[in-house]
């Protein structure tokens, strides 16, 4: 029974942070060319971690939008996360590895 519970107890987290989440927020790959075309999540923009501190701009003009970063295991999000903080980036989220990442953010993952 308690593991029922913890997992209607974890859906609901999810789909609520999906809900909060809104149409406002960026998704954002940090992972290789290779890694992103074999598979990404649907609504992503693809930026190779070497090169978020220089584009970052590009994607997400206002520091204080809602970004959520992911790659393959959370390490390299990780990175991005702390390098958009000290570009002075206010709402940046590890949404960790790309499984990880569509769970969070309830959204599929394409090819």
């Amino acid at each position: 029974m308690q593991k029922l519970f913890s997992a209607i107890l974890m859906i609901t987290s999810l789909a609520c942070s999906a809900w909060a989440m809104g149409d406002d927020s960026v998704i954002i790959d940090v992972r290789t060319i290779e890694e992103w075309n074999a598979g990404h999540l649907a609504t992503a923009q693809h930026l190779q971690l070497e090169l978020v501190a220089e584009s970052v701009g590009n994607l997400v003009a206002d520091k204080d939008q809602e970004v959520y970063v992911y790659c393959r295991s959370g390490n390299r999000s990780g990175q991005a996360k702390i390098i958009m903080e000290s570009l002075g980036y206010t709402n940046v989220t590890n949404a960790g590895g790309l499984g990880d990442a569509s769970e969070l953010l309830a959204v599929e993952v394409v090819k």
